[in-house]
């Protein structure tokens, strides 16, 4: 996930948190400052009626315009004994002007009257409806939490993306960067003191690290001539002794041993300083390659190795595919992948090629037990076949990721299934 998706998805969160608290305390205080309203006018409203009342004075039969309903009744001792003296509640009451039901703030009060008689006066006035109070509140508060986000998103996308732009441009310098190649050279002024440090720290680490590419190709070309040639030589001189006729057969065998372990040796050093090269990016005359015409060419040539064992191929090309690449790669990726369905197959065994625009799927016949799918593209991961030097695949793998191509390996239906894809 980009940073400016985690920097919005958490400020937005933050906000969100923060508002939610901010309208529950925002909704608490609107509803109790209108309750205390209430609360004080009722209080005055029912201590005029007590007055009027305790002075013989006549008492209003209807409220004058204002809804405001009172009732007064006597009750017994023991009645104010079990209810609290003052209450306050909200319910809905029946207004006589408007014949129907309405909310209102309700304020009982229990009292002893001048001939010391228990009294319980309730008076009322209309009050908010809370709910819809409530459903109005939420509802603006609402369309102020979406407009505070998008004006959020919106500006955090703008402040963050102005404020990253020397890391998005030293991000872009990076990606185009290829090690042993001509590179532009960073320019990415910027005022921001740890961008400053990081644009010198990544010129000086891509400054060491071509130091250390031209060291290893030096290293790679130096130990091509150094190691081959003196493999060469030993295998010269026993292939010389071997047409000895004074050697016994004992002495025969070994030296055919050794030499066959020198060309293991030579193998594996060649697949060495192949698989070094292509993962230090050193095969650049990159064209467009026609996969099914080197395939095509490549069978002709195994088609009489694959008779050792009586492999019969079947291969269905649907459509050619192209890749952008280097030639020579792109031969030895098909020519490993072929090896390999050799090397791994059985007497008898079958080898199914398929291809499509952007897939190549090469199954073969073989050991009933499937690979490690999360090893068989390791170095020196082998089933077991001394013939293999377990850099085939490994091989395969580094050329595939040099041209941002996607392989995997699967069991099924009693074969071993190596799937290219574009």
């Amino acid at each position: 996930m980009k940073l400016l998706h985690i920097i919005s998805i958490r400020l937005l969160a933050l906000t969100a948190l923060v508002l939610a608290l901010w309208a529950f305390f925002f909704y608490r205080s609107i509803m109790q400052e209108i309750s205390n309203e209430a609360d004080e006018a009722l209080r005055e409203y029912a201590e005029s009626i007590i007055i009027q009342e305790e002075n013989g004075e006549a008492l209003p039969t209807r409220p004058s315009g204002s809804n405001n309903q009172f009732f007064i009744r006597e009750v017994t001792e023991e009645y104010a004994n079990n209810h609290e003296k003052t209450r306050f509640e909200d319910r809905d009451i029946y207004v006589e002007e408007t014949k129907e039901y309405e909310p209102a703030r309700v304020y009982t009060y229990i009292y002893k009257d001048t001939d010391d008689k228990w009294q319980e006066i309730e008076v009322s006035t209309p009050h908010v409806d809370k709910e819809d109070l409530r459903n109005v509140i939420f509802s603006w508060l609402v369309f102020l939490l979406t407009a505070i986000m998008i004006a959020i998103v919106v500006v955090n996308i703008w402040v963050v993306r102005y404020s990253m732009r020397p890391l998005h441009n030293l991000l872009k310098w990076l990606e185009s960067y290829r090690l042993g190649k001509e590179n532009k050279p960073l320019d990415n002024p910027t005022n921001i003191s740890e961008f400053v440090k990081l644009n010198e720290t990544v010129a000086e680490s891509m400054s060491r690290s071509e130091q250390l590419f031209e060291q290893q190709k030096q290293f790679i070309g130096n130990a091509a001539h150094e190691l081959q040639t003196p493999i060469a030589i030993c295998q010269n001189r026993l292939e010389m002794m071997l047409d000895d006729d004074t050697l016994k057969e004992q002495q025969i065998e070994e030296l055919g041993k050794t030499l066959q372990t020198l060309g293991n040796l030579s193998r594996l050093n060649r697949s060495l300083l192949l698989l070094s090269k292509i993962e230090n990016g050193q095969f650049n005359d990159t064209k467009r390659i026609d996969l099914s015409e080197q395939l095509t060419q490549l069978l002709t040539d195994y088609k009489e190795v694959y008779a050792h064992k009586n492999i019969a191929v079947d291969m269905q090309i649907k459509e050619p595919f192209i890749v952008k690449m280097d030639e020579s790669l792109s031969s030895i990726l098909l020519s490993n992948l072929l090896k390999n369905a050799y090397i791994h197959n059985i007497d008898g065994g079958k080898i199914s090629i398929n291809m499509s625009r952007n897939e190549l799927r090469i199954s073969n016949t073989g050991s009933y037990v499937p690979l490690d799918e999360k090893k068989v593209f390791n170095r020196f991961y082998t089933s077991g076949k001394k013939s293999s030097t377990g850099l085939g695949l490994s091989i395969v793998k580094a050329i595939c990721a040099q041209y941002n191509l996607y392989i995997r390996y699967r069991f099924g239906e009693g074969r071993h299934h190596f799937i290219v894809r574009a």
